[in-house]
C-alpha cells in the first residue's frame, strides 16, 4: 500500500505526460495542398520505434522520419499494428515513392530503388484518397536546411 502511495505521489509531482508535439506539413497535389500534422522522429530511438505498437492514427496525422540526407531507406511492419502508406521523400521536398497499404507486422522490407532524406507515414489509404503522388512536393522544415 505504501508503494502505490508513493507511485502516485511521484507521478503527480512529475506532472501529466505529454503527447509528441505535433508539427505542420502539406503536401501540394495536382488537385490541391492537403494538410496533416505530424510527429518528428529526428533520434536513432525514434526512427527505430516508428509508429511500433501504437493501436491508431488519426486521419490527417502521421510520422515523418527524418534521416537528414539523401540515402537508401527500408521500413519494415514489425511490431506495427495499423496498415500504413509510407510516402518517400527526398531532400528538395518531392515525392520520390508511395508504398501503399503495407501489411501490419510484416518483417518484409520495404526498399524504394531511389535514395529519399525522409518517410511519411500516414493510415493506409491516404495517399489514394488525397490524390498523393510521386512528383508532389512537400512542405516542412526539415526540407528547407540547404
Amino acid at each position: 500500500m505504501r508503494f502505490i502511495a508513493f507511485l502516485i505521489t511521484a507521478l503527480m509531482l512529475a506532472g501529466p505526460l505529454k503527447a509528441a508535439e505535433l508539427q505542420p506539413l502539406e503536401i501540394v497535389t495536382k488537385s490541391g495542398v492537403r494538410n496533416f500534422a505530424v510527429e518528428l522522429a529526428v533520434t536513432q530511438t525514434e526512427l527505430s520505434r516508428g509508429l511500433m505498437f501504437r493501436r491508431e492514427l488519426p486521419e490527417g496525422q502521421g510520422m515523418l522520419f527524418d534521416f537528414k540526407q539523401d540515402q537508401p531507406i527500408g521500413m519494415w511492419m514489425k511490431n506495427t499494428f495499423i496498415p500504413l502508406d509510407m510516402i518517400f521523400i527526398r531532400s528538395d521536398g518531392t515525392v520520390s515513392h508511395i508504398a501503399e497499404n503495407t501489411k501490419p507486422h510484416s518483417t518484409q522490407v520495404i526498399m524504394p530503388a531511389e535514395p529519399a532524406q525522409a518517410v511519411l507515414e500516414v493510415i493506409a489509404g491516404t495517399a489514394q484518397k488525397m490524390g498523393i503522388a510521386p512528383g508532389d512536393k512537400v512542405i516542412h522544415p526539415i526540407f528547407r536546411r540547404r
